[in-house]
């Protein structure tokens, strides 16, 4: 599957903005998605996952309450609504769909696909 992440720009704290990954392939619906984020000279970290139905999401403590992760698998695509958005939320987010739908993981390894990221930047 190929993953095209979209939706990134400049805002500043407070503001929302959302994030889109479009897919290809007719197996969407089969993969858990997840967003994951990487700021300069860090490491990249997991933000959100849905399963392959959407019927359960997770999130990192950083984001609960704030972001909302949503898949609409009739357009191949899963959604991140960022709200209330903070500097530290500055970073390149990155789409990615792991096969094995047992289960779902926080660890990039976990995941077999990648898109290639859309950056994010927050201004105080």
């Amino acid at each position: 599957v190929q993953l095209q992440a979209s939706g990134g720009g400049l805002v500043q704290a407070g503001d929302s903005l959302r994030l889109s990954c479009a897919a290809s392939g007719r197996t969407f619906s089969s993969y858990v998605m997840g967003w994951f984020r990487q700021a300069p000279g860090k490491e990249r970290e997991f933000v959100a996952a849905i399963s392959w139905s959407g019927g359960n999401t997770y999130y990192a403590d950083s984001v609960k309450g704030r972001f909302t992760i949503s898949r609409d698998n009739a357009k191949n695509t899963v959604y991140l609504q960022m709200n209330s958005l903070k500097p530290e939320d500055t970073a390149v987010y990155y789409c990615a769909a792991r096969r094995d739908v047992s289960s779902w993981s926080e660890e990039p390894k976990k995941y077999d696909y990648w898109g290639q990221g859309t950056q994010v930047t927050v201004s105080s």
